[in-house]
């Protein structure tokens, strides 16, 4: 993993940034703030969110940045086996809720064709 002084020098520079404003971002002197893109010193975790909101990032994002802006995932044009790789990406809360969701589409649709079988007889 790079340090995060390098991942937050490059947002910082292709937003056209200057380091005394990340600097007032963070509260930090300047000199210091040069020092952490440097990879001489560390940001605390207070301050690596802070970084994080302002370029609307996950502290996760920021951290294993690989340049330009994270994309989103659209799993409508994944197949079946590509979205359940993208459900199991999730953390446990998450996965119960969209498995909630199947069960609930799934025993709605068992509710339908059971009634349009009894009824029709």
């Amino acid at each position: 993993m790079e340090h995060i002084g390098f991942i937050i020098k490059e947002l910082r520079t292709k937003n056209n940034m200057t380091q005394q404003q990340i600097a007032d971002l963070v509260h930090m002197h300047r000199s210091n703030y040069s020092r952490v893109e440097k990879g001489e010193r560390d940001l605390s975790i207070e301050s690596i969110k802070k970084v994080a909101d302002y370029f609307t990032l996950t502290i996760d994002e920021l951290v294993s940045y690989e340049g330009g802006t994270p994309k989103e995932v659209v799993i409508e044009d994944k197949g079946v086996l590509e979205q359940v790789k993208l459900i199991a990406q999730l953390d446990e809360d998450e996965k119960n809720v969209v498995f909630k969701m199947i069960d609930a589409f799934l025993t709605k649709k068992k509710f339908k064709e059971f009634f349009k079988e009894n009824m029709a007889s």
